[in-house]
């Protein structure tokens, strides 16, 4: 019986020394990676970096939360549901305005390849979620051949909506700051 305990205890120090030795080797069981994008998308980001110049800052591989927000007023519950998919999605590139850093245009590469290919199928949550937050979300088709040139007038046909729902200030400011005072009937004395 004694002898049952002290090989049960010799056999558990054994266990976690085991453990504890190969715990430290595989926690962290991480190597660099040869390159950071694809040949694809290296090419296409010195495409997308010659397209617009100096116009715009170029962010690669954003989560699609970290460009939207909730709105105030949200339920707590789909508040919470809606930010854990967002976080999940990523986007490929988002432009960026070069004063605030906010984002201006959202693109995405589209893959033929293979089965299913890569963004092939348009992801709806993140198309509605940048509807919503009225960012232009920018689909373009791999393929060889594309200009700088038509790279940054698919960008420019992208942004014509949106400029034109702003509205525009007036020429002349008016000196009047209350309209609904000389709004009314007149008064006669």
């Amino acid at each position: 019986m004694e002898l049952t305990i002290i090989l049960l205890m010799i056999l558990i120090v054994v266990a976690v020394g085991a453990i504890k030795l190969n715990g430290d080797s595989l926690a962290f069981p991480f190597k660099k990676r040869s390159n950071l994008f694809t040949p694809v998308e290296r090419s296409f980001l010195e495409l997308l970096e010659s397209a617009v110049g100096s116009q715009y800052r170029i962010i690669c591989r954003v989560k699609l939360s970290d460009i939207v927000s909730l709105r105030q007023g949200t339920d707590k519950k789909v508040g919470r549901n809606s930010m854990l998919r967002a976080s999940s999605r990523h986007l490929d590139f988002v432009l960026c305005d070069k004063q605030d850093m906010s984002p201006v245009v959202a693109v995405d590469l589209v893959h033929q390849q293979g089965k299913e290919g890569y963004k092939s199928q348009r992801d709806w949550f993140v198309s509605s979620s940048l509807d919503a937050a009225r960012i232009p979300h920018l689909r373009i088709k791999v393929k060889s051949g594309y200009s700088a040139q038509e790279i940054r007038e698919c960008i420019d046909a992208k942004l014509a909506p949106m400029r034109y729902k702003e509205p525009k200030k007036p020429l002349v400011q008016g000196t009047q700051k209350d309209d609904k005072a000389t709004l009314g009937r007149p008064i006669t004395a």
